[in-house]
Parts: structure tokens; C-alpha cells; sequence
């Protein structure tokens, strides 16, 4: 069941990280929804801040290009939110092996920031934790549930792992309402597509849609689960208005697990150019490499009632006709 817009008519959102690819698509529904939402962003290079996200709300918007670093704009900026979802951080694996304190600086330090200029300043907003499969590493049972092992294969995935664990303490310690989401490999619209550094599918996307080659790795028998990001806002929409969701932990992603040469062949037919062809892994790329991952969601099922709606082919088939009549604002 979608959310009510009642529920957000009016109300004040603060989404950071807001002009990449989940906090515009968010950011537009919820503009949807009636919220006033102001976005914050320091537009990093290379990180899919891209202003043409928003165009079609850039008039119902407020945009404050800053950094969740800097305590002096958070401490402005949090003041008399309702809701804050917090999506800002260093999301690009190759530039966390080649620079990993900066993923302890973007992802813990500015985390810490936030909740702490919520803990001066505005106590009563409630926080939406956006993390990452990556904080489980190798998956030792799958489907992966939320008891599984957190034994992160990378400084990134450490970093989002330490800032879930923020989020809980602030939630325990100080009352701030909280819930963290461990999100699978998203998909959709406004996805930054100039390189393949991080977003796999949507990269295959891209060779596609260029009728080049799509590169697999390996024997492409890697199994993931790929979610729509339509879904994942629809997901953030419900748990922030279920009550039993602060202080906990969900896993968001479909459970429905598709090999990466499946997967690139999907796409050439879908898009009809392209083809899949297999390729080494890269050194960088191995050492991260977690394997197979897909998700058990029973848990936010039950607890939120949320579930995927949108299956794969249908949200290729969205993906690929949004890149194709706006390929020249992505293509880097």
C-alpha cells in the first residue's frame, strides 16, 4: 500500500546527499507527497551529484550546496526537520581502496555530525539510516538475514557499518529515533553513468545502450539481487511512518538472486544492442569481491509491510528509455 500523502503534506525533510541517484528520485516523491524538502549536497566529483536530477522540482526545493562535515551548516540545516534520511556519503569502492581515509571522514565523521546537531539542536527528527549489503562481506548463509555476520570486505563497507552503528546509539543513548537500512545493488533513473566504479548494472546499461561490449567478471556466475529504485523510495516512505522500525535493522533488496551473465544478457535483449562477454578480474576488483549476496527481507516485511512490486525486466525496460532520452546529461 503507498503511502498516504496526507501523512507527508507539510512536513519538513532534510535529505542529505540529495542531488545523487537515490536522494533525487526521493526527493521528487516526496515533493510528491506535499513535503517541503531541502536538500543538502556538496556535490563531489565523481560521486553522481548531478543537478539535472532535479530539474523538474527545482522550483519546489530548497538546496543548500554544503557538506554533512561541516558542523556549522548541520547545526543550521537540522534545525525543525521532521524527517531526515541520510544518503550522503563516499559511495565509489575503487576510490575507497585508492583513498580510504576519505570513506572514514564522509561516512563516520559526517554521520557523527549529524546526530550530534541533532542532539543540540532538534531531538525530535527521525533518522533513515541509508547502508549497504556490503557491511555483511562473504555470505556465509544465503539468503542473508540481518543475524548474519557483518564481516565487511572493504573500508567502505566498514565505514557504513560504523555509521549504523552511530545511528543506534544516538537512537539508544539520546532518544533520536532511527532505523538503518542495508541496501542491495540499486538500479534506476538518475544513476551517474561515466564510469564503472560503482553501480555494475547500470554500467552494463550504459555499454548497452552504446552497443559495446558488456564486461562480466569471471565466469559471471555471481549471484545478486537487483532492486528498482522506485522500491527503495517506496521502502523509505513506509518505514518512516511505522513506529517499530526506529532502533532497528533492515535488509531492503528483492531475495531474488540472478547471475551476472544473466543479467547482461537480459539487458542486450531488452535494450537490443549490445552484447555480454566475460573478462579477468581486476586486482582491486577481486580483493573486494564478497561473492554471492542476495537478501532475506522477511524481517522488514513483517515489522513495515513493505515488499518489492517492480521485477527486473520492467525496471530495465524504465532504466534504459530514461538513459536514452537523456543520455548527454549522464554521459561523462
Amino acid at each position: 500500500m503507498a503511502p498516504d500523502k496526507e501523512v507527508f503534506e507539510g512536513k519538513k525533510v532534510l535529505v542529505t546527499g540529495g542531488l545523487g541517484f537515490i536522494g533525487s528520485n526521493l526527493s521528487a516523491r516526496l515533493i510528491e507527497l506535499g513535503a517541503k524538502v531541502t536538500i543538502v549536497d556538496n556535490m563531489m566529483p565523481r560521486l553522481g551529484g548531478n543537478l539535472f536530477n532535479v530539474k523538474e522540482i527545482a522550483d519546489h526545493i530548497h538546496i543548500n550546496f554544503s557538506d554533512v562535515r561541516d558542523a556549522h551548516s548541520m547545526d543550521y540545516l537540522v534545525k525543525g526537520q521532521e524527517i531526515i534520511f541520510h544518503l550522503a556519503g563516499q559511495v565509489n569502492h575503487v576510490d575507497s581502496i585508492r583513498n580510504p581515509i576519505q570513506d572514514l571522514d564522509i561516512n563516520c565523521r559526517g554521520t557523527l555530525v549529524l546526530l550530534e546537531s541533532c542532539r543540540k539542536y532538534n531531538r525530535e527528527a527521525k533518522i533513515i539510516f541509508a547502508g549497504t549489503r556490503g557491511e555483511y562481506g562473504s555470505s556465509v548463509t544465503l539468503p542473508v538475514g540481518e543475524d548474519h555476520p557483518t564481516n565487511p570486505k572493504g573500508i567502505y563497507a566498514v565505514t557504513n557499518l560504523s555509521a549504523e552503528k552511530m545511528v543506534l546509539v544516538y537512537h539508544d543513548v539520546h532518544k533520536i529515533s532511527g532505523t538503518c537500512l542495508r541496501i542491495t545493488n540499486t538500479y534506476g533513473p538518475r544513476h551517474q553513468m561515466a564510469h564503472d566504479e560503482y553501480g555494475v548494472l547500470n554500467w552494463f546499461i550504459r555499454k548497452a545502450i552504446d552497443g559495446e561490449v558488456i564486461p562480466v567478471f569471471g565466469d559471471g556466475r555471481i549471484l545478486r539481487d537487483f532492486l528498482y529504485v522506485d522500491d527503495l523510495i517506496d521502502c523509505f516512505l513506509h518505514v518512516v511512518t511505522c513506529d517499530q522500525a526506529y532502533g532497528e535493522v533492515f535488509n531492503v533488496g528483492t531475495g531474488i538472486p540472478i547471475s551476472f551473465i544473466d543479467l547482461a544478457k537480459k539487458i542486450v535483449k531488452i535494450a537490443g544492442t549490445g552484447k555480454a562477454a566475460f573478462t579477468e578480474f581486476t586486482q582491486e576488483r577481486k580483493e573486494v569481491e564478497p561473492g554471492d549476496y542476495y537478501t532475506n527481507i522477511s524481517k522488514i516485511k513483517r515489522i513495515v509491510g513493505w515488499e518489492p512490486k517492480t521485477d527486473l525486466d520492467e525496471g530495465l525496460r524504465r532504466t534504459i528509455e530514461f538513459y536514452r532520452k537523456h543520455k548527454k546529461e549522464y554521459w561523462g
